[in-house]
């Protein structure tokens, strides 16, 4: 409710909290008017030239800057549990390369003694871990949107969405998948063909 100051005095007195709203001219002159108002209200209020403030003077900056601290805050806790999900997701496509280069060994060693090189088999195999992890990061990215899109939807929370998150995303899923492919990928790059044909 916005009525005059002074039927709110006239109505409540003056020991009652009252918030006052004050709309500078422009953003250059925030400052100024705040320094217009403090002076407007110590006088109102007679305070001594040497006495505090008696009143609490807030400007957008200062919600802006609590919240600045409330998001930064959660952001880093988001990170710190991306990063351990990244972690587990790479360990396990790994554990699922491993587990294919085991059950393959018979079809290395075959690819191997018709004329295939270990660069070959590597790249075989860093491409399937790299698509593994890169399905993962397009579902993830689906249900991410999705989310948000619910949120906002069933919320009065807006939710946006940048182009450059989804890629940024996509890259970073698939890049988990390289890293961790190295080392099953490797393995099965150095398997004897003689060895790995013999295998049942």
């Amino acid at each position: 409710m916005i009525l005059p100051i002074s039927t709110f005095t006239k109505q409540y007195g003056n020991d009652d909290s009252l918030r006052i709203w004050v709309k500078a001219g422009s953003a250059s002159r925030i400052e100024t008017s705040m320094d217009e108002v403090r002076q407007i209200l110590r006088g109102r209020r007679h305070l001594a030239y040497g006495a505090a403030d008696d009143f609490v003077m807030e400007t957008n900056q200062s919600f802006l800057s609590i919240w600045a601290g409330i998001s930064g805050a959660f952001f880093g806790t988001t990170i710190a549990i991306a990063s351990i999900s990244l972690i587990v997701g790479g360990i396990v496509i790994m554990n699922i390369m491993l587990v294919s280069v085991t059950e393959r060994t018979r079809e290395i060693g075959l690819r191997k003694s018709m004329g295939a090189r270990r660069a070959d088999i590597l790249l075989q195999f860093l491409i399937e871990s790299s698509a593994i992890a890169a399905i993962g990061g397009v579902w993830g990215i689906f249900l991410g949107v999705m989310l948000a899109k619910l949120v906002s939807w069933v919320t009065p929370l807006p939710s946006a969405i940048e182009g450059w998150s989804i890629v940024v995303g996509f890259c970073v899923a698939t890049s988990v998948g390289l890293f961790f492919g190295v080392y099953p990928a490797t393995k099965a790059s150095r398997l004897d063909p003689v060895v790995a044909l013999r295998s049942e």
